[in-house]
């Protein structure tokens, strides 16, 4: 939070001194400015990269910055209302609409304003994950052979096969694809199970950027409410039968926003109610390497225990990396391989290869279990900080669940509070948090909040972040 301030900070100053020079007219140098404001030369970078992102300053290679001269011209506005009419003419003949909110995938993407402790993220903050371990490894992956060139479409084959063995069971390196990040991934298995139109069976509450990625395509999420143990098998079974959905997505580890892992006498019968019903489970095991230190062993993840093709994977390492590093993997068996494979080529050929190079060097290092193990160790210490801050300071939010893994919290406010108002007072209060509401694909059945422990630097923003919320509740509550 502090080199973000800063930066935000020394591009004011800059922004306000710019009438001192005349336009084309060059600034100090970065070595002054160092000098200057007393702060590091990454810090002058990224300041003069938004003045120059605001079209106010030039930056030229090996020669400076530039004050930038003024536009000659203006072009014409234009009018673009004819495209009110353009996207919507034959929108009567869609059984879904193709507008999409994406509020409910921005609110955890974007950072907040300076100054305001980030409880929305949805990724680990950058003291987290593998610094060393990861700088490195673009820049190892980079020199090996061929890394500048084509790869295989599906991917590459150490990595396919890294792949499968993190999976487990009996899947196979030739049942692997190699896909950019779980999102792209998730896309790729809607396309490929549910036509336009189709319904599709969701947990809920469940991921917003799921729903998103649903309704982008014109699908039509049916809720299947979970509990501490996972979805509700009596009620996936009615969900099937009454919609005849052909495919189920879910968040058997750590879901994401409730924290529940599905039961081990569930997963079996979820697997079976699918294979009776015909459909498809696409599994988003997004967080198995952010599991806390507490968490005793993992359940293996549903595609090791399904010889019948029922199961589509969805693997990633972005969370444990970072938010840029988007590696995955998609694996199924059977004849639904050929088609993610064909869709996935179709729309964007391939993975980079010097990013598929650089995460066989990191995941190949010894460095890297040592970065689960230290991630491990932090996240339990950040959600003990959020759980027993909320209870001193909060206690009218309640806590239906803590989880041995992910990055958050599952708040549930008091009866009759306006999740969006309550939201809206944190953000006044200096915390930016997700409101419950978009994590639902009907009426939610009560208001919640999710609260990230991870995205912050440590248990002392958190405990400052849970002393603001305090002003909050006065406010909402």
């Amino acid at each position: 939070m502090q080199e973000r301030s800063s930066v935000g900070e020394l591009a004011e100053q800059l922004r306000k001194e710019l009438d001192r020079y005349s336009p084309g007219g060059k600034l100090p140098s970065s070595r002054a400015l160092v000098e200057r404001f007393r702060v590091s030369p990454v810090t002058v970078s990224r300041a003069l990269a938004q003045l120059a992102a605001e079209g106010l300053v030039v930056t030229r290679p090996g020669a400076g910055a530039f004050r930038a001269r003024p536009r000659t011209h203006e072009a014409p506005a234009g009018d673009t209302s004819w495209q009110e009419v353009a996207l919507s003419a034959d929108g009567a003949a869609d059984l879904v609409p193709r507008t999409v909110d994406a509020t409910g995938v921005t609110v955890s993407l974007a950072a907040p304003p300076p100054g305001v402790l980030e409880f929305n993220g949805g990724y680990p903050h950058p003291s987290l994950p593998p610094g060393g371990a990861r700088g490195g490894a673009p820049a190892r992956g980079g020199r090996r052979p061929g890394a500048w060139g084509r790869p295989p479409l599906e991917g590459l084959p150490e990595l396919r096969e890294w792949f499968a063995r993190e999976i487990g069971g009996a899947v196979t390196a030739a049942e692997v694809l190699i896909a950019a990040g779980g999102q792209s991934a998730l896309a790729t298995a809607l396309r490929a199970l549910a036509p336009p139109g189709a319904p599709v069976l969701v947990e809920s509450p469940t991921y917003p950027g799921m729903l998103a990625l649903a309704r982008a395509g014109g699908l039509r999420p049916v809720p299947v409410p979970v509990d501490r143990d996972g979805v509700r098998p009596e009620l996936l079974a009615d969900a099937f039968r009454a919609t005849g959905a052909r495919v189920f997505v879910c968040q058997p580890l750590f879901q994401n926003p409730t924290g529940a892992v599905l039961a081990p006498g569930r997963r079996a019968e979820v697997l079976g109610i699918a294979r009776a019903a015909g459909a498809f489970v696409v599994e988003d095991d997004f967080v198995r390497r952010l599991v806390h230190a507490d968490a005793g062993p993992l359940p293996r993840p549903l595609a090791a225990d399904d010889p019948d093709g029922v199961v589509v994977h969805v693997g990633s390492l972005t969370k444990a990396t970072s938010p840029s590093f988007r590696v995955s993997a998609l694996a199924a068996h059977g004849p639904v391989l050929e088609r993610l494979r064909a869709i996935q080529v179709v729309d964007s050929f391939f993975v980079p290869r010097p990013l598929q190079e650089a995460a066989l060097e990191l995941v190949g290092s010894p460095a890297w279990p040592r970065h689960l193990r230290t991630l491990s160790g932090e996240l339990k210490e950040r959600r003990d900080a959020m759980a027993a801050a909320l209870a001193l300071r909060l206690p009218e939010l309640a806590l239906p669940h803590i989880p041995s893994g992910g990055y958050h919290l599952w708040a549930r406010l008091p009866e009759g509070t306006d999740d969006d108002a309550f939201s809206a007072a944190a953000l006044r209060a200096g915390v930016a948090l997700t409101p419950g509401r978009p994590y639902f694909s009907a009426e939610p059945p009560a208001p919640y909040v999710r609260l990230s422990f991870a995205a912050v630097a440590g248990p002392g923003e958190i405990a400052e972040g849970v002393r603001r919320l305090r002003a909050a509740c006065d406010e909402v509550l």
